[in-house]
C-alpha cells in the first residue's frame, strides 16, 4: 500500500543520498529514513553547522526562554547532592544543544551553592561536533568543570543525569493498524520524490514492544514507536551506581499517546518556528520530533533498578521549585513596570498550559538506591500554598 506525500522541495545532497539509498535498498523503514536526516555524519541536522535554538534557529527550549529554568533545576540538584552527601557530585547532561542549560545551572551553584559548585563534575554526552564548539564557547567560564563524553563512554557513581529535550529526537518507527494486523512505513522513492509504502510489520521488535507495554494503536491510528528510548533507558539505568535521573520532555503516558482520538499520531517537523507534519521536504535542514511515552520509559528504568520518585507536568515541576517566588524576585528587581511586564510575558512560556511549554513538557524523576526522599519539585501546589 503505497501513499502519496505532501509536495517535496528537496535540493540537498543528503535528500539525493538517502533517494538512492531507499531505491537501492527497495525501501527503508522511517526509522532509519529519520536517523539519517537528523544524525547523518556530514548533513544531518543536527551534526552540519547551523542556528537550530532560539530566534536565528528552528524552534525554542525551555532554557532558551530564560535563565529562571536552570536555575530552578540547580536547585533540584542541590537538594539531590544533600541526599547523596558523597565527596564528588557528577551531573552528567546528554543532548546539551548549545549549552544553555548547563551554563544556567553552573551559574546559579557557582553563586548560590559554592560548596556543591567547588566538588562538583559537569560531563556532556554530545554526538555532534557543531554543538561540542558551541558548548565550549558558551561555557568558557566553567571550563575548568566540564568534560565531553561519547553516548557510552560516561558513567556516574553519586549524581545525576540529565536531559532536556533529547528523547523526542531519537528515530522513531512509524506503525499503523490495519485488519488486526501490524504495518510499518517504509520509505521508497519515485522519480525523486519520496513515497510512504506500508508493509506488513517484519521487525518483532515492534509487536514485542506493544505485548511488552500492554497498550497501543487501535485499528487505523497511525503511531510511533521509540525502540531507540528503551534501549537508551537501560543504558542509563546501567550506568547510573547511585543517583538521580531527570528527564524533561513533551510527551505522555501510553494510555494518551495511544488514545483513540490521536489517529495520526504526534511526528512533528520545526523550520524557522514553523511547524509542519511532512518529514519528505527541506530533507535534513528542519528538526523532526515525536512526543515521548512515559509510561515505557518509567516501566524500563524499573527493570535496571531505576524507581519512579516525580512524574509531573513541567509546571509542577517548576511550582514546587519555587517559581513564583522567583518571578516576584526578578519584578521587583526589575528597572521599571515595562520591564516588570516583560519577564511576567516571558516567564509564563514555561508554565502556560496550553500556549506555552507547562503542561506539553512534562518531567521523570527516577532514582537508583536512593531510597524513596520527598523531592522539592513533588511539592503538593497545596503545599507551596500553605508556605
Amino acid at each position: 500500500m503505497t501513499r502519496q506525500v505532501p509536495p517535496q522541495n528537496n535540493t540537498s545532497p543528503l535528500a539525493a543520498l538517502l533517494h538512492q539509498q531507499a531505491q537501492a535498498a527497495d525501501g527503508i523503514n522511517f526509522a532509519d529514513f529519520m536517523a539519517q536526516t537528523l544524525y547523518h555524519p556530514q548533513y544531518g541536522y543536527y551534526m552540519a553547522a547551523r542556528d537550530r535554538i532560539g530566534k536565528s534557529g528552528d524552534f525554542f527550549t525551555s532554557s532558551s526562554v530564560n535563565a529562571l529554568f536552570g536555575r530552578l533545576v540547580a536547585r533540584q540538584l542541590v537538594q539531590m547532592a544533600e541526599l547523596l552527601s558523597a565527596e564528588i557530585f557528577q551531573i552528567v547532561e546528554q543532548g546539551a544543544g548549545e549549552g544553555h542549560l548547563a551554563l544556567d545551572i553552573l551559574d546559579t551553584l557557582a553563586k548560590e551553592a559554592p560548596e556543591l559548585y567547588a566538588r562538583l563534575t559537569y560531563t556532556l554526552v554530545e554526538v555532534s561536533h557543531d554543538n561540542r564548539l558551541r558548548q565550549a564557547k558558551n561555557l568558557d567560564v566553567h571550563s575548568d568543570k566540564i568534560a565531553w563524553s561519547c553516548e557510552d563512554d560516561w558513567s556516574i557513581t553519586s549524581g545525576c543525569f540529565l536531559s532536556n529535550e533529547l528523547v523526542d529526537a531519537f528515530p522513531v518507527h512509524i506503525v499503523e493498524k490495519h485488519a488486526g494486523v501490524l504495518h510499518e512505513v517504509f520509505v521508497t522513492s519515485r522519480e525523486d520524490v519520496f513515497i510512504e509504502e506500508l508493509r506488513v510489520a517484519t521487525d518483532p521488535r515492534l509487536s514485542a514492544y506493544f505485548a511488552w507495554l500492554g497498550c497501543g494503536p487501535l485499528e487505523g491510528n497511525r503511531a510511533e514507536v521509540n525502540l531507540a528510548a528503551i534501549d537508551w533507558m537501560y543504558l542509563v539505568g546501567q550506568r547510573v551506581s547511585q543517583g538521580f535521573v531527570l528527564t524533561i520532555d513533551y510527551g505522555y503516558p501510553a494510555r494518551e499517546l495511544y488514545a483513540p482520538h490521536r489517529r495520526s499520531g504526534t511526528l512533528m517537523c520545526y523550520h524557522r518556528h514553523q511547524a509542519d507534519d511532512n518529514p519528505y521536504e527541506r530533507v535534513g535542514e528542519k528538526d523532526i520530533t515525536a512526543h515521548i511515552d512515559f509510561t515505557a520509559l518509567q516501566k524500563a528504568g524499573s527493570e535496571v533498578g531505576l524507581e519512579t520518585l516525580c512524574f509531573s507536568e513541567q509546571y509542577r515541576f517548576l511550582l514546587g521549585l519555587g517559581f513564583f517566588e522567583e518571578l516576584m524576585r526578578l519584578e521587583t528587581a526589575a528597572a521599571d513596570e515595562k520591564e516588570a511586564r516583560a519577564i511576567r510575558l516571558t516567564l509564563k512560556n514555561l508554565i502556560m498550559p496550553e500556549a506555552g511549554m507547562g503542561e506539553t513538557f512534562k518531567v521523570l524523576v527516577q532514582g537508583k538506591n536512593v531510597g524513596t526522599p520527598e523531592l522539592l519539585c513533588g511539592r503538593t501546589i497545596e503545599s507551596i500554598a500553605a508556605g
